[in-house]
């Protein structure tokens, strides 16, 4: 049984605890809400920048795309212009559908064996849906946020909002965005949770992020709907943060530091983690090259000039040892030309 779980489940109520603990108890709102926020930010932006160089440093010697459909070949062959590009139009197209639509995972299956032996594949839609919820519900969440800020609010910003809120039923707004997203990160839990497959294959560094998404979405919730927030005070922090100018000012409650410090730990960890295929997937050369391998010649251009001992090289150097132990060999050693003499024959004079 995989408990690995447990164990980024009780980090993040360990991280709750010390955040709670250093406001209400130890006064420590300096360190929570300004010096944790911006080394997080630091980090984030310095181990973002740093793993997208190293990345953009690494050889890529071979056309290694991802290919799902025909390849361009002869003129009678139809080809999978999006599935197998061969132009970089093509390759934009592709780069689009996978960011905006999350094609891969769309078109992913599932294997099944059946009790009667047969092998059955289904389309993984409700993973695409939930994937698609989640990461949108994300957005949306994040974007509805710089309200914070900014001041005043953009206009675009205000639609955001307004749409959000859209299906409003009871006061205050209901903003669908925060419902979606723990909704999804419940069920993405939930497949790593009761899936024997997934769970198996399963790491701590899997679960990890998700509670903590989970975390902020929650607390965000309850800050929202059950236990009221000073927004004043939280938009003053906000704009000293981001003004260069903190003031930490009084009567803000500890779940807003809990949220906080779950957004805190989240910028810190996220370089480091797997969330930077947000970042990875502009660089993956299985989706951003061009497949022409039928159409020109690609050549290593890291090769250099090394020394190459040929095979006839080395049979030159050890056809005698390969003979002696009898392996074969192409070429035979020519034979000596040794004089012999009729034995009780002289030379007449």
């Amino acid at each position: 049984m995989n408990v690995k779980y447990m164990y980024s489940l009780i980090a993040v109520f360990v991280l709750a605890f010390l955040a709670y603990v250093g406001v209400e108890a130890a006064g420590m709102d300096v360190i929570f809400g300004v010096v944790l926020p911006y080394a997080a930010i630091l980090l984030f932006i310095g181990g973002f920048a740093w793993k997208v160089m190293d990345w953009a440093g690494s050889a890529v010697p071979f056309r290694i795309p991802t290919t799902c459909g025909q390849q361009k070949s002869l003129d009678w062959i139809k080809p999978a212009s999006i599935d197998n590009p061969t132009t970089t139009f093509g390759v934009v197209i592709r780069m689009f559908l996978e960011i905006v639509a999350f094609r891969s995972l769309f078109r992913n299956t599932r294997m099944t064996v059946k009790s009667d032996g047969r092998i059955t594949y289904n389309l993984e839609l409700f993973l695409w849906l939930g994937a698609l919820a989640f990461h949108y519900a994300f957005l949306t969440t994040l974007l509805r946020h710089l309200r914070f800020f900014l001041e005043p609010v953009p206009v675009c910003l205000q639609w955001l909002e307004k749409v959000d809120a859209f299906f409003q039923f009871g006061l205050p707004v209901v903003y669908l965005s925060g419902i979606v997203l723990l909704a999804a990160v419940l069920y993405l839990l939930s497949r790593r949770l009761f899936s024997a497959k997934i769970r198996y294959i399963s790491l701590a560094s899997d679960f990890f992020p998700l509670f903590l998404i989970g975390g902020i979405a929650f607390t965000g919730i309850l800050m929202r709907y059950l236990s009221k927030v000073d927004i004043v005070n939280i938009k003053s922090l906000a704009m000293g943060l981001v003004t260069f100018h903190p003031v930490v000012p009084e009567g803000i409650s500890g779940l807003f530091y809990i949220h906080l410090f779950f957004v805190t730990v989240l910028l810190a960890y996220f370089p480091f983690s797997k969330l930077m295929h947000m970042g990875g997937i502009f660089l993956s050369p299985t989706r951003n090259l061009t497949t022409d391998t039928r159409a020109r010649r690609h050549v290593n251009p890291w090769n250099y000039p090394v020394h190459v001992h040929t095979y006839q090289e080395y049979e030159d150097e050890f056809r005698e040892k390969m003979i002696d132990a009898g392996l074969p060999v192409d070429k035979m050693p020519e034979p000596e030309a040794v004089e012999e003499e009729a034995p009780g024959s002289e030379e007449k004079e």
